[in-house]
């Protein structure tokens, strides 16, 4: 993914002053230090321009979305039929080239060429006018600070473009009787470009039993050197690598970089899938368990978004009261992209689901400031929450208990923070990632057109009881 840098200008102020606009805005793109390319596309003067270059980044698949400076004045009615065809994520940066006014040399000529006070904000009325969805950052472009507010930025519109185009695969249905995990599929793919399709257990079986033991061997090298295992489990995790290569098979097949599955639907498989999981997890694939496809398909655009990250697919559990902390876990599928220390790859039964004791990866989460994010349907729409948690090293060592798991304190404080979760009905399942800040958050849903909820040490009941009002008069009911 890369993104466009457009200039805005105009023919009034002479070839000489276009060509300085050219150079300073080259210089700039290069001075930027960000996740993801930035190109300078071109200085655009007038409405056919803009048209044509909107109209190549929209059907550009490489381009993220674009990046727009006002180094003169650019009037914006010409910006209008070009704005109107955009479908690409904007950035509206009111930077200047030079960071401080020059004494004697600034002149009128000067002004004309360095007036993005003035360009911008003609730029920015018509970006308010046609009440398009943009982010909008200030600040001189060498400041590091400011990078950082466009680095976030990328990230969200990394994630829309990867969100748009998702698939996910859902082996059977969602956990019975289950509230939660139901949504609607054809408002997904309307408002978040994600597809969502069932696939038998049987073909994944089918799948399964094609695997070959040359394939099985080479990924039992991998599990080799990232985890460590006892050999007389050899034989369970195995069987979790054929699980593993089947799976990713079909989501190759279908293009899907999520999936979902539930354990009362294994019929035909040796095991619940839970290395299998993981691991595919830790490739960067999202997952829901007991059928939770929204779950799944958060945890794959975080994982878009920060592809050498840590977010994992996670659960609240249970709750120690005396200690203020919730134990976030899951019976196997947790990634171990947030573990603290080397994992373990161990084998334990399984309460549920009637199958053999599947091989899983054990480990503690690493401690942090970190964000739980659920995505639920709330009813004809989508509602996003995020809430800021505390990650901390687990108290116990809880040695019954061979799951990867993690501790953290909710804000704004740990039974308030329980009590507005529940108010705004965020599910058990949640994406639990330590990379996403609220800049990336609020420009995802601000770019998807979804209501989003924030949790944290700001938050109160009563305001949040407020704002899911006003959400439900902005989104509808």
């Amino acid at each position: 993914m890369k993104f466009w840098f457009i200039t805005g200008s105009q023919f009034l102020y002479g070839e000489e002053t276009l060509r300085q606009v050219e150079e300073d805005s080259k210089k700039i793109v290069d001075g930027l230090d960000l996740p993801f390319p930035v190109e300078y596309k071109l200085t655009v003067k007038k409405e056919s321009e803009i048209e044509r270059v909107i109209k190549e980044a929209n059907y550009d698949d490489e381009c993220a979305g674009i990046i727009t400076f006002c180094h003169t004045f650019s009037p914006s009615k010409m910006w209008i039929n070009g704005f109107a065809l955009l479908q690409k994520p904007w950035l509206h940066f009111h930077t200047q080239f030079n960071e401080t006014i020059p004494n004697e040399a600034i002149d009128m000529d000067y002004m004309n060429l360095h007036q993005s006070a003035h360009g911008d904000r003609e730029h920015g009325f018509i970006g308010a006018r046609l009440r398009m969805p943009r982010t909008v950052v200030a600040g001189h472009w060498q400041d590091k600070k400011v990078q950082a507010k466009i680095a976030e930025w990328q990230r969200a519109a990394v994630g829309v473009m990867f969100s748009r185009s998702l698939k996910i695969v859902r082996f059977g249905d969602n956990m019975r009787e289950v509230a939660v995990t139901e949504g609607d599929k054809i408002e997904a793919q309307l408002k978040l470009g994600w597809q969502v399709n069932t696939f038998a257990v049987g073909d994944l079986v089918e799948c399964m039993n094609a695997v070959t033991d040359a394939e099985i061997d080479a990924l039992m090298k991998e599990y080799a050197e990232i985890y460590d295992y006892d050999k007389k489990d050899e034989e369970a995790i195995r069987y979790q690598a054929r699980e593993e290569i089947a799976i990713e098979k079909m989501l190759v097949r279908e293009g899907a970089k999520a999936f979902s599955n539930t354990f009362e639907d294994l019929h035909g498989m040796r095991q619940l899938p839970g290395l299998a999981t993981q691991h595919l997890m830790h490739k960067g694939y999202g997952f829901g368990a007991e059928g939770d496809w929204k779950t799944a398909g958060m945890t794959a655009v975080v994982k878009a978004m920060y592809p050498d990250g840590n977010t994992s697919f996670m659960e609240d559990y249970t709750y120690d009261y005396k200690h203020e902390l919730i134990l976030g876990s899951h019976m196997l599928e947790v990634c171990p992209s947030i573990a603290a220390d080397k994992p373990r790859i161990e084998v334990h039964p399984l309460g549920i689901g009637g199958k053999e004791a599947p091989a899983r990866i054990v480990f503690e989460g690493r401690s942090g400031s970190a964000k739980a994010l659920s995505l639920i349907d709330i009813g004809g729409r989508f509602r996003l929450i995020s809430q800021d948690v505390e990650c901390e090293k687990p108290f116990q060592s809880m040695p019954n208990l061979p799951v990867a798991r993690t501790m953290w304190k909710p804000a704004p404080s740990f039974l308030e923070g329980l009590e507005c979760w529940i108010i705004a009905g965020g599910a058990h399942h949640t994406v639990l990632s330590y990379d996403i800040t609220d800049e990336t958050v609020r420009d995802f849903a601000r770019i998807m057109g979804i209501e989003l909820v924030v949790i944290n040490k700001d938050t109160t009941k009563e305001k949040l009881e407020r704002d899911i009002m006003i959400g439900d008069v902005i989104y509808g009911r």
